[in-house]
């Protein structure tokens, strides 16, 4: 070719120097001509038609290869030629044709690899483990479709046969011929098959945050890739913005609470925290799975069967999603609906999600163990605390409680609805405004907020967790919402729990005078369906047996409640045992004598004036 500073505005665009581009056969060195033509041509002045000429002739001898490739097989020698969407590959002495794959030996007998079109078209490459998968195409019966799987299963005779499953003719006896077949294509065009970058997880990947980098693709368990769809945008961001701050703006702490935790869960691993949930408790209807559907629409879609999940499944699953959320939130609804497995070991399955950390298990395809791992805030609702399903100070100290009162929400529909129709949109914006910000004053934040918590020793970790959730509400508050609506240091220190001041029978205390409060009609002695028992003089009667099934239903122990109580004070006892006989409808039936009184102190006796009342008004019975 001329030197280049010879080259004038017409020589440039001349046939010669576009056939010269497309004889040469090294492709680095075709690239490397293409770019100091295309430059000289920008000082030239006619960039534009060079490039336009270029891509004519471009086009000229794809089509020039393809007709090539599409010769009669007998014609061919060291190119697959299939009818379809996908370009024909170099594939050495193997012939691949729509009638199949042989394998040629010396005496040009045709051995069968497979009985139909087959090639890789794409690797995928894991971010976080480094581990291959590969797409494959295959046709049968006139149609093509594609199958990603493991790289060591296309590399195995004894594992390839179990894509007989899909529809590929793939029998132990024709398997090494197939690997090798599928080895050699890949090999030999290992230039032309794009590279795909996957990642089985959401959340920070390197310096990138998935899904907002859209290069990268999603190539985890297929369980959760409506989860993963689900992270998406929808709807218009000013309508989502506005109906927030309105929210935000009826000083409601359920609400803030709750999209604060959301926006936590991807500052946990930056700021160097442990998985922590926020735990949305209360019995009324008061606005619990719409703020669980709030929380969620800064990601992704709220509704039930997209992003948010329950606990109606196993344990495994949970590790598992857990695992692909990685750093974006885990919304689970109502703790009350549980599967048998998770309701066994309740306590457990709190333990290992705040551990951040599966047990290790074998990967079927693989052969190896895979451990599950996680960095995320973790959001929860029910009736009842989750504190109450637990007792292990370790578990105890990752949970944050919010008690959700009445009518946290105006028109909870609407703000459904709204959701529904408009999400996503607030969390892409916020990464955006971490990356601003940077890692360093994140950091800077959060210590700042440890200061001002002044925890002690037994709430530590609580006010590690904590801090995270102030720093994720304060750059909300400042990137979105600009609304001054902070959560204050008063409000954060109300969802505290002291695991000291905590014990089954005392919650179980407080769950019991709220199912009275709260059922008053089973008490009433005009109710004939279904009697709970009698309330009289500050105290509830209870018939011993709806006492074990009140007892059993919100997972205590009643034996160890009434021994507790008796060393409190809070039921009357006769003739050494816990129980008294209660003539009702003129038979004697025995009851637990429950005190409905409120007072107690820090330890949880009552207090002195407290004992002195209810002793000057049981004085005329004794």
């Amino acid at each position: 070719m001329e030197p280049l500073a010879r080259l004038d505005s017409k020589s440039i665009l001349a046939e010669d120097i576009f056939l010269e581009i497309f004889d040469q056969e090294d492709e680095i060195m075709k690239a490397r001509m293409i770019l100091s033509l295309t430059d000289r041509a920008a000082e030239l002045g006619v960039k534009k038609k060079f490039e336009e000429l270029l891509k004519a002739y471009k086009k000229v001898d794809r089509e020039a290869k393809q007709r090539e490739r599409k010769k009669p097989i007998a014609m061919l020698d060291k190119w697959t030629n299939f009818e379809g969407p996908y370009n024909n590959m170099f594939c050495g002495a193997w012939v691949a044709g729509e009638d199949g794959i042989f394998a040629q030996n010396d005496s040009q007998v045709e051995t069968v690899a497979c009985y139909h079109p087959i090639l890789p078209i794409e690797r995928m490459k894991n971010l976080e483990t480094g581990e291959e998968q590969i797409k494959i195409a295959y046709k049968r019966n006139g149609r093509w479709d594609e199958i990603i799987v493991p790289k060591t299963m296309v590399t195995s005779a004894s594992k390839i046969v179990a894509l007989s499953g899909r529809g590929i003719s793939v029998t132990s006896e024709n398997a090494k011929l197939l690997v090798r077949f599928l080895s050699d294509v890949e090999n030999m065009n290992d230039s032309h098959i794009k590279v795909q970058y996957s990642t089985s997880k959401l959340g920070w990947i390197q310096n990138d945050f998935i899904p907002y980098d859209t290069e990268i693709v999603f190539d985890g368990d297929q369980r959760f890739r409506q989860t993963y769809d689900s992270v998406s945008e929808r709807g218009n961001w000013e309508i989502w913005q506005s109906h927030m701050q309105k929210l935000r703006k009826s000083g409601r702490l359920e609400i803030k609470f709750m999209m604060a935790a959301s926006f936590a869960s991807v500052l946990v691993s930056l700021l160097g925290g442990l998985p922590f949930i926020v735990d949305l408790w209360g019995e009324t209807e008061g606005g619990k799975t719409v703020s669980l559907m709030v929380a969620a629409s800064i990601w992704a879609n709220p509704d039930e069967s997209a992003y948010i999940g329950d606990f109606k499944t196993t344990e495994v699953a949970l590790e598992a999603k857990a695992d692909m959320l990685n750093h974006l939130p885990m919304i689970l609804d109502d703790t009350s609906k549980t599967s048998s497995r998770i309701r066994d070991n309740f306590e457990g399955m709190v333990y290992d999600m705040c551990s951040g950390k599966g047990k290790s298990r074998s990967n079927k395809e693989l052969g190896i163990n895979r451990e599950n791992r996680w960095r995320n805030c973790i959001l929860t609702n029910g009736e009842r605390p989750l504190n109450s399903y637990v007792s292990q100070g370790g578990a105890i100290n990752r949970i944050l409680e919010v008690e959700c009162k009445d009518n946290v929400y105006e028109d909870p529909q609407e703000t459904a609805e709204l959701v529904k129709k408009n999400y996503g949109l607030a969390g892409k914006r916020y990464i955006e405004a971490l990356k601003s910000i940077g890692k360093e004053e994140l950091q800077r934040m959060q210590k700042e907020f440890q200061k001002e918590l002044k925890d002690d020793e037994a709430m530590q970790k609580q006010s590690l967790s904590l801090a995270i959730l102030l720093t994720a509400d304060k750059v909300a508050t400042d990137y979105l919402f600009r609304d001054g609506e902070y959560i204050t240091i008063k409000q954060a220190k109300t969802v505290l729990i002291n695991r000291n001041d905590l014990s089954d029978n005392e919650r179980c205390y407080r769950y019991l005078k709220d199912k009275i409060a709260m059922n008053e009609q089973k008490f009433d002695a005009e109710n004939k369906v279904e009697q709970w028992g009698i309330l009289e003089e500050g105290r509830a009667i209870i018939y011993n047996q709806a006492f074990k099934d009140l007892c059993k239903n919100g997972g205590f122990s009643d034996k160890a409640f009434l021994s507790w109580a008796d060393r409190k004070g809070l039921i009357e006892t006769q003739g050494g045992r816990m129980t008294k006989v209660k003539k009702v409808g003129g038979n004697p039936v025995r009851c637990v004598f429950l005190k409905l009184n409120e007072n107690l102190d820090e330890d949880g006796f009552e207090s002195v004036e407290t004992m002195e009342m209810y002793e000057q008004e049981e004085l005329p019975f004794k």
